[in-house]
């Protein structure tokens, strides 16, 4: 039985299984979802789902249909600072309000399931739609790593973006939260 981590109106967040495997590669590595993210192979990922602790891949699904839409990857579930890493939010079925309700999922599942303190990510500048979703959701630009990835013999900086618990919580009492 599928591990559900956290459940919305029409989406839910799972543990993903070697079975997700195929959809993960798939997701990663569509070339409109490639020139935003650096991508892992089968075996990293494989390694994720069997043996690691500290990261997780889950998989972003419509309740009704349990069709995935999307998949994330975690980071530092272990950490002592209680820090989470959103390393990879990638959303299959753009246009439909799934990234939303993701990263409210995600922020649900974070701070009031596992009492994280804080959550990051980090996102291409010039993810325009990305950073966008993000900063929609209450996560605040922290600073620009400057040319710190090479893609194809090219430099790209990395905005990064954080939400504390606090400010979590202040959304959540402003209705901007699930669960208001």
């Amino acid at each position: 039985m599928a591990e559900i981590l956290q459940s919305g109106e029409r989406l839910q967040l799972r543990r993903a299984d070697l079975s997700d495997l195929d959809y993960i590669m798939k997701l990663e590595y569509e070339p409109e979802n490639l020139k935003f993210i650096v991508p892992f192979d089968r075996e990293f990922h494989t390694r994720i789902i069997t043996d690691s602790k500290a990261a997780m891949d889950v998989i972003v699904e419509e309740k009704a249909t349990g069709e995935a839409v999307g998949y994330l990857m975690i980071n530092g579930l272990t950490t002592p600072a209680k820090e989470i890493e959103w390393t990879h939010v990638i959303i299959g079925k753009k246009g439909q309000g799934y990234g939303h309700e993701a990263m409210r999922l995600l922020k649900a599942w974070a701070f009031d399931t596992l009492g994280f303190h804080r959550a990051w990510l980090d996102c291409k500048d010039y993810n325009a739609r990305a950073l966008h979703l993000y900063e929609s959701e209450g996560m605040l630009r922290e600073g620009l790593i400057r040319e710190t990835i090479l893609t194809n013999g090219i430099y790209e900086n990395l905005v990064i973006l954080g939400i504390l618990d606090r400010e979590y919580q202040a959304r959540k009492e402003q209705g901007l939260e699930l669960g208001c």
